[in-house]
């Protein structure tokens, strides 16, 4: 039952294949009929600016009076806000996107309308990091329902406050924050563990009573049997719990010690630097996480380490005996032809596992995955179960080298609990592309790090530790140093005055701020118009990111100002 005149918004876990248009007409869109009016609009200023076509200016004229009965340019700005804070382009193609981009532009049309109850099923799957950030405090702070599926961790903790679990054909609600829920799912299942052990043990002693000798079926009590054939019908229909999966990784022989020696290298695609001068050594043992926005270049270092691709400058040196296994970011080591088992086996009923045969079914159950299910054809797989499959059949191949490429998408949170515990017991060398945070810092020994296009830097530890060490955090830190030095100390009332150069300073500060909001304001009035995107060369992530690091110039700004007019009152 739905309340009357309640609005949802739905963020599907697959693309759908019918969208078409750019990226903000499907965004408007979504926006009723003025959403719809401001997509011609911007189509046809776009067609117009292209052809100089006044034949289309009545169209236009059309379009722009119901957006300015339905206030529609305030409509407007909060879509190209929305896009600029997802990094979105405006004006590409939706079809030109790639399957990531594609669910970042469904995430903006389900944001951007502010539904009453907000639907999004794996909403950080191909987000990165920024842009998870992004999404955490706008959840955190959204004044509405939000109603959301997901296996990252770190978002529960930082959104949820209330848990609904599906458990064995049960929907349980926890009404409670995450951390709370797993310490008393702890406590009930270990409640239950040993209510089943006590019933299973009165069940045996039963079992054994009703087959005794003839003497004690003459005497035997009808109640109990009937008891007994009760607990009977009870124990079959309990369920289990599905159980977890099992994964073991063959390693091959050990590599040598050096595993990729990379020298100066640089990629760029036609006159965009993905990677320049970059140089590093990776050794036998270590566990490295690649960390960037989306586009920065992450699964291109990848394949240049893979030799799938050539460097255009420097050189990368791999080392002896690499034994390497790759799952890639879109699952296309799946045939979606073949059945499961078919996937894993290539039509052979046992598969070597460590030296040691077995059989294909047996295997898929360490996957989760039951002999109905494994006869399945992988295309009707759900994204969690391609997920396991690519796993299943990553974990066959000997390896001395594991590289994998958003391996976390869809996997639910105790499978990913294993592959943590599998890959930090991997005695070989692992690279690894995420942006799952819990995984990183549970998982990574060190990082390589998109900051800026085309620069990368390397980190020591896991995705707190990069927060921790990177530069901007660094700067950051300095004053809040000083400023806790100064609260240990005693406080006095100042009567300190204004040096000369304080006394200029806060005479200049006033036209500071002005520049700083005229600024402000003429970035969103480009924000916020859509015939701004008719030039072709305005940066819409750019703006929005400048945008952002004017607010924060302001807040310093008046601070300081603030800082220095108390000391003039003072004295």
């Amino acid at each position: 039952f739905l309340q009357k005149g309640l609005t949802l918004a739905h963020l599907p876990q697959e693309v759908p294949l019918d969208v078409e248009g750019t990226v903000y007409e499907i965004v408007a869109r979504g926006l009723g009929a003025t959403g719809q009016a401001l997509a011609r609009y911007a189509e046809l200023t776009m067609r117009i600016a292209a052809k100089d076509d006044t034949a289309l200016l009545a169209d236009l004229g059309a379009a722009q009076e119901i957006i300015d009965e339905g206030e529609g340019w305030e409509l407007d700005r909060t879509i190209r806000l929305v896009l600029a804070k997802l990094k979105l382009d405006p004006e590409i193609s939706f079809a030109a996107l790639s399957g990531g981009l594609k669910r970042q532009v469904l995430l903006a049309l389900a944001l951007v309308s502010e539904p009453d109850l907000l639907l999004l099923d794996e909403p950080t799957n191909h987000l990165d990091l920024e842009s998870i950030a992004w999404l955490e405090d706008f959840l955190a702070t959204y004044p509405k329902t939000v109603f959301f599926v997901t296996h990252d961790r770190v978002l529960l903790q930082k959104v949820a406050t209330r848990i609904l679990e599906i458990d064995r054909g049960n929907l349980i609600d926890w009404s409670c924050d995450y951390t709370t829920f797993l310490q008393r799912k702890q406590d009930v299942l270990h409640s239950e563990t040993k209510d089943w052990e006590r019933f299973d043990k009165k069940l045996a002693q039963e079992e054994i009573w009703i087959r005794q000798g003839i003497q004690a079926r003459r005497t035997r009590n009808e109640g109990r049997v009937r008891a007994l054939k009760q607990m009977r019908t009870e124990r079959l229909q309990r369920r289990e719990r599905l159980g977890t999966v099992s994964m073991i990784a063959q390693e091959a022989e050990r590599s040598g010690k050096l595993v990729a020696e990379v020298s100066n290298l640089n990629f760029s695609y036609t006159d965009t630097p993905l990677i320049t001068d970059f140089s590093t050594t990776i050794s036998r043992g270590d566990k490295i996480g690649i960390i960037g926005p989306n586009g920065a270049g992450k699964t291109t270092l990848l394949n240049l380490l893979l030799g799938k691709l050539q460097p255009q400058q420097g050189s990368i040196r791999l080392g002896t005996r690499l034994e390497v296994v790759y799952s890639d970011q879109m699952r296309q080591g799946i045939d979606d032809t073949l059945s499961v088992q078919d996937n894993i086996s290539g039509g052979k009923d046992m598969v070597t596992i460590n030296g040691q045969s077995k059989h294909i079914i047996g295997y898929l159950k360490d996957f989760l995955f039951s002999p109905e299910r494994a006869r399945t054809y992988a295309a009707q797989l759900s994204g969690g179960e391609r997920n396991r499959l690519l796993l299943a059949k990553l974990f066959t191949r000997p390896s001395n080298v594991i590289v994998l490429d958003e391996p976390t998408n869809d996997l639910d949170a105790e499978t990913l609990d294993l592959l943590e515990e599998l890959l930090v017991q991997y005695t070989g060398t692992l690279l690894l592309v995420s942006h799952d945070r819990a995984f990183l810092n549970n998982v990574v020994t060190s990082t390589i790090v998109f900051e800026t296009p085309g620069h990368i830097q390397e980190y020591v530890g896991g995705y707190d530790d990069w927060l921790r060490q990177r530069p901007s955090a660094l700067k950051e830190s300095a004053p809040t140093k000083e400023k806790a030095a100064q609260c240990e100390r005693p406080v006095k009332k100042s009567s300190k005055k204004l040096t000369f150069k304080e006394n200029k300073e806060l005479s200049e500060l006033p036209d500071i701020i002005a520049h700083l909001e005229a600024e402000k304001k003429q970035l969103e009035l480009q924000l916020a118009h859509p015939a701004a995107s008719c030039q072709g060369s305005t940066d819409y992530a750019l703006l929005g990111s400048r945008l952002t690091d004017i607010g924060r110039q302001l807040d310093s700004t008046f601070t300081r100002w603030m800082e220095l007019t108390a000391i003039t009152e003072e004295a």
